[in-house]
């Protein structure tokens, strides 16, 4: 497994090794060893599985988890192509405002960690794209929060040639500075204290 860290704290990149053969392939998108020895957490305590297929051109994001309590998670795509992006929107981080993506596809089956607090957007870039998730809290509706993909300050790479396709909820999300001043931001020493409740020492 090899591991890189991403430009916004916290968050890394995962590319396992794929055995392929003449029946297909096999590989593991999560191992908790490297998980482990990469974030320094004991493996994901997983509270829900999400999985998602879009057509190409959605834009799912993005989308974050009001903290608390707060939501880590695990991506990774098991069908098709997508651009996955993190973005830093935990006010007092040393990263606050940046942005890394990583190409997730059915080839490679390279997986993004996200931490408690950061925001996360996708965009499918071909049909039957599927996203897989492990997260570690429930989903519940009230929680569930968004900030728009297409906020020009937020600069996402979204690729020039698609039509964008996205939900009513995000094409109706805040900028990040309309959510700034809403108050709706996570605080980075908050998320840093769900984190540790979620893998005490």
């Amino acid at each position: 497994m090899q591991v890189r860290e991403l430009a916004v704290e916290g968050a890394f990149e995962f590319t396992p090794q794929v055995f392929p053969d003449e029946r297909g392939l096999f590989v593991s998108p999560f191992q908790q060893s490297a998980f482990s020895d990469t974030t320094g957490h004991a493996s994901i305590p997983v509270a829900q599985t999400n999985h998602s297929r879009s057509r190409g051109g959605v834009i799912r994001g993005v989308h974050y988890t009001l903290t608390p309590p707060g939501t880590a998670k695990y991506v990774y795509c098991a069908r098709g192509r997508a651009v996955d992006i993190v973005v830093d929107i935990r006010v007092g981080s040393p990263t606050f405002g940046q942005v890394d993506s990583v190409l997730l596809d059915q080839q490679h089956f390279r997986s993004m960690y996200f931490p408690v607090g950061v925001g996360h957007a996708f965009v499918a870039l071909e049909d039957e794209t599927v996203m897989s998730y492990l997260l570690t809290s429930p989903y519940v509706p009230e929680y569930e929060l968004a900030i728009s993909a297409l906020d020009p300050a937020l600069d996402l790479p979204i690729p020039a040639d698609i039509e964008p396709i996205q939900s009513e909820r995000d094409s109706a999300a805040q900028t990040l500075d309309e959510a700034m001043r809403a108050g709706t931001l996570p605080d980075y020493e908050t998320c840093r204290k769900v984190e540790k409740a979620l893998w005490p020492a």
